[in-house]
């Protein structure tokens, strides 16, 4: 395989676009998985579809097994009707963990029986004029939000008459801008870059005629945002599972917005030792900027595959986001570097042949070899700089 691996930006940028165009709060994901599935069959893989949605799309490798898989999801976050109010408002509940916070002011569509209005989350008190400082001053929490819908509703009834019901799912507008300096700001690009990404990964695989020693499996989920994720999209033959989803840059956190962050852990515990070391390695051989980190509240595909019962290797691949769940902000780089190691993986050498099998003897089984450490410093040594 060539070393120099090229990823076409304005291809992994314009399915992004294309995917943040289409509304897929988890519950609401078909439109979608079809244009997801189209795209990956115009790739030419095989495609098959669990009866809820999640993709299964198969790339032929030299051998059935080990196989390899990719995920991730393209669901994200939203709300939920919770209730018509007197006041011919509508009270919410969040689709997945995140802020009302962030929900304040958001712009939205609720897909009624009769179709789909547009309107707008804001505080319980929402004007400066009527409140003063009381607007400042009110608490923060889905209970202190109402969404005001674009159309006559003055109560209950108006509302009812609209076709609104309790249960109908509302999606939040994406906002995005792409930047000339490679910086992309948009809410859901968790994880609609990591779909992005894939599909780059793909179009470039297909572009160079690149090969693999075994067959990969690209998997696309339609409830990670509430936790269930790919507990139902592997088959036997996959041995290891790597998760594409976002990183968090923030205080405390050693995540970047720029080349691979590769975690180690999250709330469900560390991920598969040679797994992640065989891409923290990748990253070295190939040139690609690689740095560590470990999430305490966060938890992927990966995580639901275990949980599900699955017993493959795993690890999770993280492009760095600012304020996710937030108003999020990646950069180009990272995603370009996550497509090119997600290449560099699928096509490297099978090292776990014994992973073939879902159970063996001993024999091939693997060695966590250590050693004492040298040490090096001496107290007599200035600090370095």
């Amino acid at each position: 395989m060539q070393e120099e691996i090229a990823i076409d930006p304005e291809y992994l940028k314009s399915r992004l676009k294309a995917l943040l165009d289409i509304p897929s709060p988890t519950g609401f994901t078909d439109e979608a998985v079809r244009y997801t599935a189209r795209e990956l069959e115009s790739l030419g893989l095989e495609i098959v579809l669990t009866r809820r949605g999640a993709i299964r799309a198969r790339r032929s490798g030299a051998a059935a097994r080990p196989a390899r898989a990719i995920v991730s999801h393209l669901d994200t976050l939203g709300a939920q009707v919770k209730y018509l109010k007197d006041n011919g408002r509508l009270e919410l509940v969040s689709i997945g963990h995140w802020s009302a916070r962030f929900a304040e002011g958001a712009r939205v569509s609720i897909f009624s029986g009769k179709g789909v209005y547009r309107g707008t989350i804001l505080p319980l008190k929402a004007s400066g004029h009527t409140f003063n400082d009381e607007v400042d001053s009110q608490p923060t929490g889905w209970p202190h939000v109402e969404l005001r819908v674009d159309a006559l509703a003055r109560n209950r009834h108006d509302l009812g008459q609209l076709g609104i019901d309790v249960g109908d799912i509302v999606a939040v507008d994406p906002q995005p801008e792409f930047l000339d300096n490679g910086f992309i700001v948009s809410r859901h690009l968790d994880d609609k870059a990591g779909v992005a990404i894939m599909l780059a990964a793909l179009e470039a695989m297909k572009r160079a005629k690149i090969e693999t020693p075994v067959d990969t499996y690209w998997l696309f989920t339609i409830g990670e945002e509430v936790g269930v994720g790919a507990s139902a999209a592997l088959v036997p033959e996959v041995a290891s599972l790597v998760a594409i989803d976002n990183g968090t840059t923030a205080p405390g956190q050693n995540s970047q917005e720029f080349g691979v962050t590769l975690a180690m852990a999250d709330q469900t515990g560390p991920f598969d030792y040679h797994l992640s070391k065989k891409l923290y390695d990748l990253c070295g051989e190939h040139g690609l900027t690689v740095q560590k980190d470990v999430f305490r509240y966060y938890r992927s595909d990966a995580a639901s595959a275990v949980e599900a019962g699955h017993d493959v290797r795993t690890a999770l691949l993280t492009f760095g986001v600012d304020a996710s769940h937030g108003y999020e902000r990646i950069h180009l780089h990272a995603l370009i570097s996550l497509a090119r190691l997600t290449i560099h993986y699928v096509a490297s050498d099978v090292q776990i042949e014994r992973d073939a099998e879902e159970v063996s003897g001993l024999r091939g089984f693997t060695h966590q070899k250590v050693q004492d450490a040298e040490q090096c410093l001496t107290v007599d040594e200035p600090d370095a700089p």
